[in-house]
């Protein structure tokens, strides 16, 4: 996963710092040079590095800092502040045109994974609301148009395409379908190629002052690390964009272009590709992509994914279900089933405060976890409507019939029945037993 050298190389040199009572001006230069080592490491712009590292030395080593009674958490704070503003500050959202449709215009090199970020982005925006458009203007790679079509089918979105005419006829037509029959925004996927030349270029500035986009989008591969973030500064000085989206985030990348792309081309990141699901888009938080870097977690982002698996009905559903004890085994394979749709194990536990930075040496099996779920959810659909409805008459002859029917074990059956009362059971106490509608969390007393 991205990123998880240089966490554990900058979790290493905090767990310095943490360590001293009181630091000195040396002891802090000292952690400098390791997370300089480990941010070139991360293959980070050399340029990048030197002033990031100069900005947080002359913050540290001030008198305030090094006499405080924590300096060690102060100069961790300064690192994830310093590096927040590196990488953006704030989030950088979409802007719309005042007047429909909106256009954005994807461009980057062949094989950065521009058309299946088309169908990625489309997939966002039809859940808030619009509707989109995808426009095939990549005429050159023979199965472009193919394959924009088949995302764009298994997204629900409708796509434009001409054929192999030329692009500039297929942006303006697409326009024009789009103003007539009301889609909004209008994703134009264009055509890459191997390397920048000077056609490609001339293309893309031919199709940007025919139809004008709100906003032009780069694409660039992660895992090219500092390529990545030459091929966003050519494209942003040829073309002028507007923001990057980052593919392959999720993958063994060193995560060197997420931290310089900002800084070496002005441009915000917008977005970051997160897996190949065509669901897997996240908008990309500087300060919480800072704190996953410094391995304190993201807790914002998991409750999202959370909400996002999660509806609102199913939610007030097991709430009063949970109040009245009338908590059972469908609702508890519903449940598993949302769960699995929050994506990888590894991916949620990062999200924990002070557990991301442990797990950097356990290997999680995320395939065995899959087929766990899976046998549980075999288990529970051989049971009768009565059983998974009344657990408690689950008597050991039943068991058998259902360990039989399923193709497990009865120590399979018997293993699920107690995760299912151990569930039941925090749940219970998270809601409080149902007292006056408060939430209560064990250990905490409240008023």
């Amino acid at each position: 996963m991205a990123f998880e050298g240089l966490t554990s190389k900058l979790t290493a040199a905090f767990s310095k710092l943490r360590s001293k009572g009181k630091l000195t001006e040396q002891d802090v230069k000292a952690a400098m040079r390791e997370i300089r080592m480990a941010l070139l490491e991360a293959d980070v712009n050399y340029a990048v590095v030197k002033d990031f590292i100069k900005k947080v030395t002359e913050k540290a080593v001030g008198a305030d800092i090094l006499e405080s009674l924590t300096p060690g958490q102060q100069v961790i704070k300064i690192v994830n502040e310093e590096l927040t503003e590196l990488i953006g500050g704030t989030n950088a959202r979409l802007t719309y045109a005042p007047q429909a449709p909106t256009i954005y215009m994807l461009c980057g090199l062949q094989g950065a994974g521009k058309t299946t970020m088309a169908g990625k982005l489309g997939l966002m925006l039809k859940k808030q609301g619009k509707k989109p458009l995808l426009a095939a203007c990549d005429v050159y790679r023979p199965a472009a148009i193919q394959q924009l079509k088949v995302v764009g089918g298994q997204v629900g979105v409708e796509v434009f395409e001409k054929g192999q005419i030329n692009p500039v006829d297929i942006a303006k037509q697409a326009v024009e379908h789009a103003r007539y029959y009301g889609f909004d925004p209008v994703i134009l996927d264009t055509a890459g190629r191997l390397h920048i030349d000077e056609a490609l270029m001339q293309e893309l500035r031919d199709v940007r002052d025919t139809v004008r986009p709100q906003e032009i989008l780069l694409v660039v591969d992660s895992m090219t690390g500092q390529d990545a973030v030459n091929v966003a500064d050519t494209f942003n000085k040829n073309l002028g964009v507007d923001g990057v989206i980052l593919t392959k985030l999720d993958g063994d990348t060193r995560g060197g272009a997420a931290i310089s792309v900002k800084a070496v081309t002005g441009k915000p990141i917008k977005f970051s590709g997160t897996g190949e699901k065509l669901s897997d888009l996240e908008p990309f938080y500087p300060d919480r992509m800072a704190s996953r870097i410094l391995g304190m977690g993201d807790v914002l982002s998991l409750i999202e994914k959370a909400q996002e698996s999660f509806d609102e009905k199913s939610a007030k559903d097991l709430e009063h279900k949970l109040r009245t004890s009338s908590f059972n085994l469908e609702d508890y394979m519903e449940q598993l089933g949302q769960l699995s749709k929050m994506g990888s194990l590894t991916d949620m536990l990062k999200m924990i405060p002070g557990v991301g930075s442990k797990l950097n040496d356990v290997e999680i099996d995320e395939g065995a976890v899959k087929k766990a779920q899976a046998k549980n959810v075999a288990i529970i659909s051989s049971m009768t409507r009565m059983e998974r409805r009344n657990p408690d008459i689950l008597n050991a002859s039943r068991r058998r019939r259902i360990a039989a029917g399923s193709g497990t074990t009865v120590q399979d059956v018997n293993l699920l029945l107690k995760q299912f009362e151990q569930t039941r059971q925090m749940m219970k106490q998270v809601m409080g037993g149902g007292k006056r509608g408060r939430l209560r969390f064990p250990g905490f007393r409240g008023k």
